[in-house]
C-alpha cells in the first residue's frame, strides 16, 4: 500500500517519541511523573462545567451545530477580546471557533499555501505549526530563536531568496518551549515586516493569562503579554489563536478560535467546512460562562502556576542545576548540564527510564532546541518536588 509523501515529514514528533519512552518505563515497574505533557490537571471552574451540564438535558443542543449558531459564542469572544485588549472585533466576519487552537494552525496553511512556498516558524517551536505547513505541501524555514536575543527571531537573517517565497510567518509569544514573552515593540515590528513582504502573521496565543506578576500584584487579572492585533489594530495581515485549554483547563473540551483578518477567517472558514462541523453547542456554552463569568479562576490558576515554578526551579537551583525561572506559561526550559548537552533525546529517554520523570527533549521542537529539556509543571509542587529528587539521583 502506498501513501502520500507528505506523511514522510509526520512519522515521528516529540509527544509520541515520548509516550512510547513512557511505556517502556511503566512495564518495568516505574512511577511515572509525567512532565512532558502540558495538559493541565486541574479542574475547570464549577459555574462552566454547570453550564455543559444544563446543555445535555436540551434537546436543541443534540443537532449538528452550523456557523450561525455559534454566534453567542463569538460574541463572547469578541467581546472578551475588547475588554482585555481594547481591540474592536466584528463577531461575524473576525472570529471562528475552533476544536482547539491547534486545529486552526494546522489547517490555515492549507488556505494560504501552494505547493513549495515557504512558512517562517520559530525554532524551537510548537511541533504542530510544522505539521500544518508538512500536510499544505509548503517548505519550512525555521528562525532560530536563542537565549542571547530573547528568544526572539532576527528577520534581517531570513536569506532573501526564501523570503520572495514565503507565505506567512508563526509567532507564539508567550512561548512554548521557551516560555518567552514577546514585548509590542517586537510585534510591531513584526506587523510592519509581514506588511512590507505580503506575508500572513499568525499568532499562536494560548498562554496569555499564564503571566507571572511580582509578588503584590498576582490578583489582578490583567495580561502582561500582548496581542498581536495591539500592533495591528485595524487587522491588515494578522490573525491571533487562543485555546480555553491554559487559562480555563478545559484542555479535554477542545475549545478555541481564531481571530483577526476577514480575509483569513474567510478563508479557514472554508477549510474547516470541508473538514468538520463545529463541536457540541453545551461545549460552546461552556466556554461562554468562561469567557464571561467570573475570572477568579483565572487567577487563581496563575498564582498555582507561579508557586509550582517557584517550588520546582528552587528544588533544581538547591541540585545545582541552575535554571532561569521563567517570566511565563507553565514549563520550565532548561539548559541541559554536561555530558548530556548535545544529546536531549538520549537524556530524556535515559531519565525516564531510570527515575520515571518524563520529560521533552528539546531537539523535538526544533534543530535550536538541542540542549535543553522542556518540564511541564502540571504536578502539585509536593510531585514536582519528588520529580527533581529523582532527577537529583539520575545526575
Amino acid at each position: 500500500m502506498q501513501f502520500a509523501k507528505r506523511l514522510q515529514p509526520l512519522q515521528s514528533n516529540v509527544f509520541a517519541d515520548m509516550d512510547k519512552a513512557k511505556a517502556k518505563a511503566l512495564v518495568a515497574g516505574q512511577q511515572l511523573i509525567d512532565l512532558s505533557l502540558g495538559s493541565s490537571d486541574l479542574p475547570p471552574e464549577v459555574h462552566v462545567l454547570e453550564a455543559i451540564a444544563q446543555s445535555l438535558h436540551n434537546p436543541s443542543t443534540h443537532g449538528y451545530l452550523l456557523f450561525h449558531g455559534t454566534r453567542d459564542f463569538r460574541q463572547a469572544a469578541a467581546s472578551w477580546y475588547e475588554q482585555k485588549f481594547g481591540i474592536t472585533v466584528d463577531p461575524e466576519t473576525e472570529v471562528l471557533p475552533l476544536i482547539g487552537s491547534q486545529e486552526g494552525t494546522a489547517h490555515l496553511p492549507l488556505a494560504v499555501l501552494n505547493p513549495g512556498d515557504f512558512a517562517l516558524l520559530l525554532d524551537p517551536g510548537y511541533p504542530s505549526h510544522m505539521g500544518g505547513v508538512h500536510l499544505a505541501s509548503g517548505q519550512i524555514y525555521p528562525m532560530p530563536i536563542l537565549a542571547e536575543n530573547d528568544f526572539l527571531p532576527v528577520f534581517a537573517d531570513i536569506p532573501a531568496p526564501v523570503l520572495a517565497q514565503s507565505r506567512m510567518m508563526i509567532l507564539s509569544y508567550p512561548h512554548n518551549p521557551t516560555t518567552a514573552i514577546a514585548p509590542l515593540s517586537f510585534f510591531k515590528e513584526a506587523v510592519a515586516f509581514c506588511q512590507e513582504h505580503n506575508l500572513v502573521l499568525v499568532h499562536d496565543f494560548p498562554y496569555v493569562d499564564l503571566v507571572f506578576q511580582e509578588s503584590g500584584n498576582s490578583g489582578n487579572y490583567q495580561s502582561l503579554a500582548p496581542s498581536i492585533l495591539q500592533a495591528d489594530p485595524h487587522k491588515s495581515v494578522s490573525i491571533e489563536f487562543f485555546t480555553l485549554s491554559k487559562s480555563y483547563n478545559m484542555g479535554g473540551f477542545r475549545i478555541g478560535y481564531a481571530i483577526g483578518n476577514a480575509e483569513l477567517i474567510r478563508a479557514l472558514r472554508q477549510i474547516k467546512a470541508a473538514v468538520d462541523f463545529n463541536q457540541y453547542r453545551g461545549i460552546l456554552n461552556g466556554a461562554i460562562a468562561a469567557l464571561t463569568g467570573s475570572q477568579t479562576g483565572v487567577i487563581a490558576t496563575v498564582e498555582t502556576s507561579r508557586q509550582r515554578r517557584d517550588a520546582f526551579v528552587n528544588a533544581l537551583h538547591r541540585i545545582g542545576w541552575y535554571v532561569p525561572t521563567p517570566k511565563a506559561t507553565m514549563y520550565v526550559w532548561a539548559k541541559l548540564p554536561e555530558p548530556w548537552s548535545r544529546d536531549s533525546v538520549e537524556f530524556c529517554t535515559q531519565l525516564v527510564q531510570k527515575t520515571g520523570v518524563a520529560a521533552s527533549p528539546g531537539a523535538g521542537f526544533g534543530k535550536s532546541g538541542e540542549g535543553y529539556v522542556r518540564f511541564a509543571l502540571v504536578h502539585n509542587t509536593h510531585v514536582l518536588q519528588t520529580a527533581v529528587e529523582r532527577i537529583a539521583e539520575f545526575l
